[in-house]
């Protein structure tokens, strides 16, 4: 069963930058396409960014320009680079493939962007 973990969050002031990292323990990185999501404080969560098998993205307007995902087969890792953090970037972000799977939701990792 594929599980992941996700890391790289912290305390960041605006302006800022942050790289997030999720790892997986299988290689499903050339079959599915991944995402990146994120949840705020009392809202629901939402898509953040995707990258197909074949290195295609896709990001949600509000980060187009500020994020980058990229991912390394080998090492069954996706990144997200996050630059000019402002305080609506403060959430839990987490990982998953795209479309989702309910079973593979992992703890996520916290981004607070406040000076």
């Amino acid at each position: 069963q594929v599980q992941l973990v996700e890391s790289g969050g912290g305390l960041v002031q605006p302006g800022g930058s942050l790289r997030l990292t999720c790892v997986f323990s299988g290689s499903i990185l050339r079959l599915y396409a991944m995402g990146w999501y994120r949840q705020a404080p009392g809202k629901q969560r939402e898509l953040v960014a995707t990258i197909t098998p074949d290195g295609t993205t896709y990001y949600t307007d509000s980060v187009k320009g500020r994020f980058t995902l990229s991912k390394d087969n080998a090492k069954d890792t996706v990144y997200l680079q996050m630059n000019s953090l402002n305080a609506e970037d403060t959430a839990v972000y987490y990982c998953n493939t795209a479309p989702i799977r309910a079973s593979l939701w992992g703890q996520g990792t916290q981004v607070t962007v406040s000076s």
